[in-house]
């Protein structure tokens, strides 16, 4: 049957609303690296203060809004033995490494290389399927490998190629925020194919918590300002759990790919609010280099026959002008 101009009108409301919610989540992400830049550096807030603050509220709403909506579920994964062993896992090797290196990298240098540096994550997942599977990477993830490469050299020289302007400690953090990225991504699978992807989220972000606790025992709480505690909800809230239910949303009305590719939002964010905001300089070798880095996650996101045709029609057209001349 054909399709009515009502049911074409739902579709294209679906696809806006799906849109919208990836576009804000991803914002959401990006402008929470700005807070909390900001409160590193005028408020004294040390990462790991911070880290286990943000860990424990952010998972604490998760968990309750997961038992809002499920309260059986909620529980679940701890009745099986060998999934609260893979969410203890996931919570120490996947969810604390990607937050406290993230925090690291924005310490040591700033909120915008880290987010750039931080989406160096799917090169590292490309390398290790390529060794669990005894596989050969493909053409496309060979020209994935080799943009980013290019453009983390480019965004840690500034163009300048016989020397590292930015600080070794924020090249290092914002690195290993990339393994740490591939990491929160590949282990948490088995578990998220099982249960309800807020309660998996919020436990091992309580459970991730628990080493920061010393940090409130041995050390005496920052002087916070009313901007300062502000800045601190916005990262916990906006940045974290409602930046991570938008865009878990906005997968029930598009596609993972296009979420994928909406996630760019990122760090296009971080980037102008720390170049109009904080102005932090970002010449033109960082902003080529840091869309280099990005470019390689949107060619990850595209289906491989799609960047075929992409490259056929680019050579068809190619040929005509060619023949026009």
């Amino acid at each position: 049957m054909p399709r009515t101009e009502a049911h074409l009108t739902n579709d294209s409301n679906r696809k806006i609303k799906g849109v919208t919610f990836a576009v804000v989540g991803a914002i959401f992400w990006g402008a929470s690296g700005i807070f909390t830049q900001t409160l590193f550096t005028n408020a004294g807030v040390k990462p790991l203060w911070l880290v286990g603050i943000r860990l424990f509220f952010a998972g604490l709403l998760l968990v309750l809004w997961s038992a809002l909506r499920d309260p059986r579920s909620v529980l679940a994964l701890w009745k099986n033995r060998r999934d609260a062993g893979l969410m203890i896992l996931f919570a120490f090797f996947g969810m604390v490494p990607s937050q406290l290196t993230y925090f690291l990298a924005i310490n040591a240098g700033n909120a915008a290389t880290a987010t750039i540096l931080q989406f160096l994550g799917p090169v590292f997942i490309l390398l290790y399927m390529a060794l669990a599977t005894r596989q050969m990477p493909r053409r496309i993830d060979f020209i994935s490998i080799t943009l980013a490469l290019i453009g983390t050299y480019l965004l840690v020289t500034r163009g300048h190629l016989t020397s590292l302007r930015l600080a070794p400690a924020a090249v290092f953090w914002g690195i290993m925020a990339g393994v740490s990225q591939a990491l929160y991504t590949l282990l948490p699978r088995t578990l998220l194919a099982k249960y309800d992807a807020r309660a998996v989220t919020g436990w091992s972000m309580l459970l991730g918590s628990l080493p920061f606790l010393p940090q409130y025992a041995l050390h005496p709480n920052p002087m916070l300002t009313l901007p300062d505690l502000g800045a601190i909800g916005f990262v916990v809230i906006f940045g974290t759990m409602l930046a991570y239910l938008l865009v878990l949303g906005s997968l029930n009305y598009i596609s993972p790919v296009a979420t994928g590719m909406l996630s760019a939002f990122e760090p296009l964010t971080a980037t102008t609010l720390a170049v109009t905001r904080l102005h932090i300089a970002f010449g033109p070798a960082e902003w080529l280099g840091g869309i280099l880095i990005v470019l390689n996650t949107l060619l990850q996101a595209l289906p491989f026959k799609k960047i075929q045709g992409i490259q056929k029609r680019l050579i068809r057209q190619l040929l005509q002008k060619s023949k026009m001349q």
